[in-house]
């Protein structure tokens, strides 16, 4: 099927009239069109942190139930995934089948001993963790760290994280990192990270070095807003504690973020999947500028992910919406269609 896209491509803003070449978008009419679809263009959706196949933290991955995690993303326009962590080695079709988005992601977890959730995951000890994170990042091209784990486990140290940095550095790869305590988030800024997850309870000094260096944020906003009320009920202690103060002023250390400069980048972390919309409204609602927080979820996390957008040679993928979404993001619930790898995947005529 030969796809054609025409309209108001963001985030520009402009007209443009493009043709899907197999996988490449051109300008150069493409004999036997046999789709036009027509409204306000975005280059696809991302969700850059989700972990599908799986939705209880200790299970095995499940393949049947990872390509049904993986339609919902494509359901809801999203072309891209970045899964930070996944409950197992993915089969060969992850990120390659064409009904399905494109995919990057970073193995098992890396964890210090006696933390993170049993059963998934690698636990490896200190000595041993650039090494074992370079390995992983030559097969993937990315590795996790969990930095720190809930409210009374210590952070893995800086010096240990700088080394991972750089191991993985040397081979190409890049390093995120999970961080929920303001000790974790220190180190992990200090390391030279290439993306904080959540980054609960980081420091806001901390987020100038952050842009500089080009440190990313993926607050995953709207899962932890989504706990709070849960947590909120529970009997006090020192964990409900360090929740509630983090997740109450997460908001507001996403807008400081935004206006310090720092990429900020949109993912869900929670479930049903395909619900990247409930974060980009959870971004907007924290203060950034929705043109910012659809940016997040589409062309600015695509172009982290090294994938131009809407432009002649770029990978074909497109979401389409009858109106301008950054004026009303609740188009976000209902896109027209849905092209990716230059196929029309949903909706369309």
């Amino acid at each position: 099927m030969v796809v054609r896209v025409r309209g108001r491509a963001l985030p520009h803003g402009e007209y443009v009239d493009l043709y899907a070449d197999g996988d490449r978008w051109t300008t150069d009419p493409v004999r036997n069109v046999e789709a036009v679809v027509e409204g306000w263009l975005l280059p696809g959706l991302v969700d850059a942190h989700t972990h599908p196949g799986v939705e209880v933290p200790g299970e095995p991955l499940d393949d049947l139930m990872l390509r049904d995690h993986l339609r919902q993303h494509v359901d809801a326009g999203v072309t891209a995934i970045r899964s930070p962590g996944l409950a197992g080695e993915p089969p060969d079709w992850f990120g390659a089948d064409p009904d399905l988005p494109r995919a990057w992601h970073a193995g098992p977890w890396l964890a210090q001993h006696g933390q993170f959730f049993d059963g998934w995951g690698r636990r490896v000890d200190h000595d041993e963790m650039a090494a074992v994170a370079s390995a992983q990042a030559v097969r993937t091209g990315w590795v996790k760290i969990i930095g720190d784990w809930s409210s009374a486990g210590v952070p893995v140290p800086v010096d240990v994280l700088t080394g991972v940095v750089d191991a993985v550095h040397a081979v190409g790869g890049r390093v995120a990192v999970h961080t929920q305590q303001a000790g974790g988030g220190a180190a992990a800024v200090a390391a030279g990270v290439d993306s904080v997850e959540h980054g609960m309870l980081l420091e806001p000094e901390l987020l100038t070095r952050m842009a500089e260096q080009g440190t990313a944020l993926t607050p995953t906003l709207h899962g932890l807003q989504q706990v709070l009320p849960e947590v909120l009920r529970r009997d006090d202690s020192p964990g409900k504690r360090w929740f509630v103060e983090g997740a109450r002023v997460h908001a507001s250390l996403v807008a400081a973020a935004a206006e310090a400069g720092v990429r900020v980048l949109a993912g869900t972390d929670s479930l049903p999947h395909g619900r990247i919309m409930d974060e980009v409204r959870a971004l907007a609602a924290a203060g950034m500028r929705p043109h910012d927080a659809l940016a997040a979820a589409s062309w600015d996390a695509r172009a982290y992910l090294g994938l131009p957008g809407l432009e002649p040679g770029a990978p074909a993928d497109a979401v389409v919406y009858a109106e301008d979404p950054r004026t009303d993001l609740d188009q976000l619930d209902h896109p027209i269609a849905v092209v990716l790898r230059g196929r029309l995947v949903r909706g369309g005529h």
